[in-house]
C-alpha cells in the first residue's frame, strides 16, 4: 500500500529517522501518513493527515487486534478520504479531540493511554460519526483477504467442496 507523493520529497531514509526520533505512532507529513516503521504509507487528499493518523488509530481502539498491522486498519478507513465524507470525519475528529479535555485525541495516541482512548470513545459512541465509522470497519477491516489468515480463516469452502470433508469433523476435544 505504498504510495509516493510528489509533494514531499523525502527519502525513506529520511522518513525513518523522522519517525524514530519522534517515537511517535505515526508519521505525518504534507499530504500523507505513514506508519512508524516505515513499512507503508498512504496518500490523503481531502482530510488532514492528522486527522486521519487519528482515524486510523480510532480504527484500531475500535476493532483492537495487536496481531494486524496499522496498515490494514489504514486501507479500511481509506474511503473516508473522500470529498463526501471529508467534512463528517473532520467534526467527528474535532469531537474527539474536544472530549480529550483540550489535548486532542492525538496527544493520548503519542503517549500510548489506550484506557484514556477508549473511555473517549465510549462518550460518543452514540453519535452518527462513531457509528458510521464502526459500521464501515466491520467491512473495511475483516473482507480484506491478507487479514484472513491472521484469524485462521481460510476463506470459503463452496468452491473446494465445503467444509465437510475439509476438517468440519475433526474435533478433538470431544
Amino acid at each position: 500500500m505504498t504510495v509516493t507523493s510528489q509533494k514531499s520529497p523525502m527519502t525513506r531514509r529520511e522518513l525513518l529517522s523522522r519517525s524514530a526520533a519522534a517515537g511517535a505512532a505515526f508519521v505525518i507529513g504534507s499530504g500523507y501518513v505513514a506508519g512508524n516503521s516505515a513499512a507503508w504509507a498512504m496518500e490523503v487528499e481531502h482530510l488532514e493527515p492528522a486527522s486521519m493518523a487519528t482515524l486510523i488509530q480510532m480504527a484500531r481502539d475500535i476493532y483492537p487486534h495487536d496481531h494486524v498491522a496499522d496498515e490494514f486498519y489504514a486501507a479500511a478507513v481509506k474511503g473516508y478520504d473522500s470529498a463526501e465524507s471529508a467534512p463528517m470525519v473532520a467534526a467527528g475528529i474535532a469531537a474527539l479531540n474536544a472530549a480529550a479535555a483540550g489535548k486532542g485525541f492525538a496527544s493520548y495516541i503519542d503517549t500510548g493511554w489506550e484506557r484514556d482512548r477508549v473511555d473517549i470513545l465510549r462518550g460518543m459512541e452514540n453519535s452518527a460519526f462513531f457509528q458510521t465509522v464502526r459500521g464501515g470497519l466491520v467491512t473495511g477491516l475483516y473482507n480484506q483477504k491478507a487479514v484472513w489468515p491472521l484469524f485462521g480463516y481460510e476463506g470459503e469452502s463452496f468452491s473446494q467442496g465445503g467444509y465437510i470433508d475439509r476438517g468440519f469433523d475433526d474435533i478433538n476435544w470431544i
